[in-house]
């Protein structure tokens, strides 16, 4: 008889790990609400607290965990430090989302 799918040495497996720490990130609403308006375009910091009436070091702190999970990115102008979706990263996901609810 063949092994379920999504047992705990298949690759389908490895793919619900991975589906599970990005739930984990985004069960954040914060963090959602930032990748909402990164959305619509780059934003400096400045930007992204103004709008969400947070303080700056909560968005800081929101912006390191959405960094080291990769789903944004950032490029400095000057002083600024402009953030921005990750597409590709955000597509992967989304497309594991897919691949593991559509079982």
């Amino acid at each position: 008889m063949p092994k379920p799918c999504c047992t705990k040495n298949s690759q389908k497996s490895k793919e619900i790990d991975s589906i599970t720490e990005f739930i984990h990130i985004l069960d954040e609403p914060n963090r959602l609400r930032i990748l909402c308006l990164l959305k619509q375009g780059e934003r400096c910091v400045c930007d992204i607290f103004g709008s969400l009436s947070l303080s700056q070091n909560l968005v800081s702190h929101h912006l390191k965990v959405l960094r080291d999970a990769q789903l944004i990115d950032y490029k400095k102008e000057g002083t600024r430090v402009i953030y921005f979706r990750n597409e590709n990263v955000i597509a992967k996901f989304s497309e594991l989302l897919n691949n593991i609810v559509t079982l």
